[in-house]
Formats: structure tokens, sequence, C-alpha cells
């Protein structure tokens, strides 16, 4: 089933003809459980690895001795998730709670030294057959797979993420490697995706509202403060929020590609290439959730009867503190390094 973006409360090139300039496009994934396969663009699902070459791993010495399973991982899920919806009595037994706690307990990998090379976690695949707003890859490749370590260990600080992206040109791919390695256990359980397939649907979008010109931002913003006033004043009750053009107008939550990054935990930050200069392009973003109480206009038409605790995780995936990742392309260049940011 397809999933379709409500119109918009407030037709925002109307209030602010000078956004007519900075309109763009991006791909809302809407990742929602599924079975996918390896020919398919997915979130957790198989992908479409050559046989005859090495899965990626991590090489950074960190510890990975220490963790949860991830099959006890995607067991605690299920059972919670059927308990939560059986009915008259949702929520677990005492059984059920009991198999959770030890679902829940850490394991130790007793041969794994720091030095060991970590299996990654193959995290998404995008054909650019099903996504419009995914660029090129270098030499024409088509698909993109996307790849992290289940630790936070790395980099200056020691808690760092690592990702790994990896282009190719799918019609090469002749005989697939069927069991790819894995990590026996995880650092962190937001990092074991959920199998998911995709329903893409490209909408506009507007740049963070703080990268626009200062005059425009200065009028949106004062429009945006009246708006607050009124609803503080009014006495009726079921007053509801006003419109923000940060969470209602201008970039959707969820899983996406291409558009503008969301700056909310930081202040925006120049993205330019390492390599050469180039200011980069938002590639892809990675949400912990696909709308929440302060996004819920985006919820898809076909999913606005659906309760927010038990449906906008479709993924399980989390990043940070339940934010999102957003992972930056040269437009020049695509093989040179990414680079990301957590907002």
């Amino acid at each position: 089933m397809s999933r379709t973006t409500p119109p918009r409360p407030l037709d925002v090139e109307a209030l602010f003809p000078g956004l007519a300039a900075y309109r763009g496009t991006t791909t809302r994934l809407h990742p929602r459980p599924g079975h996918p396969d390896m020919e398919d663009s997915s979130v957790g699902g198989p992908l479409l690895w050559p046989a005859d070459e090495p899965w990626p791993v991590c090489t950074e010495p960190h510890r990975h001795a220490r963790g949860r399973r991830p099959a006890d991982i995607h067991r605690q899920r299920q059972i919670l998730a059927s308990a939560w919806f059986r009915e008259p009595n949702p929520g677990p037994t005492d059984e059920e709670r009991q198999l959770l706690k030890e679902l829940g307990q850490e394991h130790r990998v007793e041969e794994a030294a720091v030095t060991d090379p970590l299996p990654l976690i193959g995290l998404a695949q995008l054909y650019r057959r099903d996504i419009p707003d995914l660029p090129a890859g270098p030499d024409d490749c088509d698909l993109l797979q996307v790849f992290w370590c289940p630790f936070d260990a790395h980099g200056p600080s020691g808690y760092g993420m690592l990702l790994d992206l990896r282009w190719r040109r799918s019609w090469e791919v002749t005989e697939v490697q069927i069991s790819p390695p894995q990590p026996r256990v995880v650092g962190f359980e937001g990092y074991v995706p959920e199998p998911c397939v995709l329903h893409p649907e490209q909408v506009a979008t507007y740049p963070f509202a703080g990268l626009l010109p200062e005059d425009l931002c200065a009028r949106i913003d004062a429009w945006e403060e009246a708006l607050e006033e009124e609803a503080e004043q009014s006495t009726d009750d079921d007053t509801e929020a006003p419109v923000g053009y940060q969470c209602d107008l201008s970039i959707p939550p969820g899983w996406r590609v291409g558009g503008f990054a969301y700056w909310h935990a930081t202040d925006p930050s120049p993205m330019n290439c390492r390599t050469c200069a180039t200011p980069m392009h938002l590639l892809l973003t990675i949400d912990s959730s696909e709308w929440d109480g302060g996004s819920s206009s985006w919820k898809p038409l076909e999913e606005q009867d659906l309760p927010t605790h038990r449906y906008a995780s479709p993924t399980e995936v989390t990043v940070g503190r339940w934010g999102e990742l957003n992972i930056f392309s040269c437009p020049e260049a695509p093989g040179h390094p990414h680079r990301w940011s957590i907002q």
C-alpha cells in the first residue's frame, strides 16, 4: 500500500513568495514492516552483495566482546508487539516478562579481541529506479548500500559512530552472498533494524529557516511569533498548536533521500567535501521515528488513525538520543568520502 503525505496546512509560498526560489524535493521512504528481498530497496532487508566480495567490517580497535545478541533483540520486539496488541488484556504476561528479562541480558564473546575485525550491520539498500531523489553514484552506480558498526566506539572521542556507504552497479552482481557474517553481539539495540519495505513518495521541501536569507528568515520568525502569541491569548481549550514553518511546512520527518537537513540540535554547520571543498548535498536522512507529536501533520493519510507509540518507529532504529542522522555526499564526485551529522 502506498503512503500519501497530507496537503500542507498552509500554502507556504503564498505566505512567503520568496520561498519559491528555494523549493526543492525530497523522497520520503516510508519504511514499514515487511519481507523485502535482495532485489528490493529496503531497510534491514537482505542486501545484493556479491558472493566473492568480502563483507564490510570495522577494523578500528575497540571492545566488542560484550553486548546483546541481535536475535534476542528481534525476539524481544516481537514479544512486546504481540503483547500490546493482545485483547482484552494488553501487555506482557508474567511468563513473557521473565522471557523478556532473559532476552535483555548482555552476553560475552570470550574469543573476541579488540583488534578483531567486526562485521558491520547492513542497514539499508536503495536502488535509483525506486528513489526519485537518489543521485547517480560514481561510475554510473545505481545501488547504494549503507552499513554501520553496532558499537559507539570510534573517532577521537572513542564514542563516535562508524558508517560505511558502498555504491555498486546492480547488474554486475551475478552470484549473491546468501548468509553474510553478522556481529554476534551489539553495543546498542538501536543499531539493529527490523526488516522494512519502502513506499517512496516525492514531496516538496524548503531549507531550514536559519539557512534562508536573513530578511526572509526574519519574516518567518515574526509570523510564527504572532501565531504563538495568538494561541497563548486564546481562551478556547481546544485550540490546536499553531502551524510552524519548521515542523509543518518545510522539512518532513522520517527516513528520506535528498532535500535539506534539519538542524534542530546544533546550529547549521557547513558541510564541504574534505577532498575537493565543494559544498555537499544531503544524500540520506536516517530518523528514529516517522512522526511525533510535533510533526504529526506529516503522518500519511493512510495512517491517520494509528497511535504514535505503536507505529511511528517501524525500523526500530534509534539515532543518538532519539534523533536523526543526516548523511551528505559530494555532488561533483559521488565517490568522495561522505560526511554526516547527528541531530
